[in-house]
């Protein structure tokens, strides 16, 4: 392989994983911290496409102003749903969790198909950063791919700051880890909970609006991702946000490169890395021992 086709791949690699932690780290929240098996959580990733193809020609070039839109929205729409639906589940057994939030998808589904029709879609790339810069003599790399990977990087930094640096963060561990105690002390874990599952459906729905650009919108879009989105649970550790991070890349790194190596087996690769970790360390890369 020659220099600039391997560096190509490890961005390629890089911008993957950081991406494909913006969308589990809302799943992390959701699943380890709220005890809610989510199979909807795809879902939102499809919305937040949508959302991106539906509000592209609103915002044109203002592709940020666009995205702080599609997060306030999708966040308003997570806390109305914690609200509708998933607050009645945390005393009930995942059985029943999994059939509601599978009935979500079909819900979904449908007003997609009402709203928007059954075609793919494309969103087209912002004039600002349309173009790519030489890597090498004769590849070059996307300038929008560069602007995901530091997007996404930018908001693991400060998820990591408010998870373990500010009050909220504080309250939202202790919930994790002791929901009556925290009661106890006063704080409306209700309330707290809400606020969770909205940052996780704004997330997800923020991972899709910056995916969108660089692939088709799609129906169904979603659950192509929700299973990897649980082997990156999995692998980093359940409830773990930096463990997420971590099993993100090495997925990254794992299915881009198998593709390139072993095309024929690379459907197989994450899963055999989640099988080889889990041997190793059953409770995750991050996830507390027993």
């Amino acid at each position: 392989m020659e220099l600039g086709t391997f560096l190509v791949q490890c961005l390629n690699s890089v911008q993957y994983g950081l991406l494909l932690f913006l969308l589990a780290s809302g799943l992390t929240l959701i699943f380890g911290i709220m005890g809610v098996i989510n199979l909807a959580h795809g879902s939102f990733y499809m919305i937040g496409a949508y959302m991106a193809f539906s509000l592209a020609p609103v915002f044109g070039d203002s592709f940020l102003l666009m995205l702080v839109a599609g997060v306030v929205l999708a966040a308003a729409l997570g806390y109305a749903l914690e609200w509708a639906f998933f607050s009645y589940l945390y005393q009930r057994d995942h059985l029943q969790q999994v059939l509601m939030t599978y009935g979500l998808i079909l819900v979904f589904e449908e007003l997609r198909s009402i709203l928007v029709g059954n075609d793919v879609h494309g969103v087209p790339l912002p004039g600002w950063l349309a173009g790519s810069f030489a890597l090498g003599d004769v590849m070059s790399y996307p300038w929008y791919r560069v602007f995901a990977s530091l997007a996404c990087i930018v908001l693991a930094v400060a998820m990591y700051a408010v998870v373990n640096r500010t009050r909220l963060g504080m309250m939202i561990r202790a919930g994790a880890s002791n929901r009556d105690m925290v009661r106890g002390l006063g704080i409306d874990i209700r309330k707290l909970y809400r606020i969770v599952f909205a940052a996780g459906v704004a997330l997800a729905a923020l991972a899709g609006m910056i995916a969108a650009p660089m692939s088709s919108v799609y129906p169904n879009m979603g659950a192509s991702v929700l299973i990897i989105c649980f082997v990156v649970v999995v692998i980093g550790g359940i409830g773990s946000i930096t463990g997420a991070l971590v099993a993100s890349l090495l997925v990254g790194f794992v299915d881009t490169f198998g593709k390139v190596f072993f095309a024929e087996l690379s459907g197989i690769g994450i899963y055999l890395l989640m099988a080889i970790i889990l041997i190793w360390r059953p409770e995750g890369l991050m996830g507390k021992r027993a």
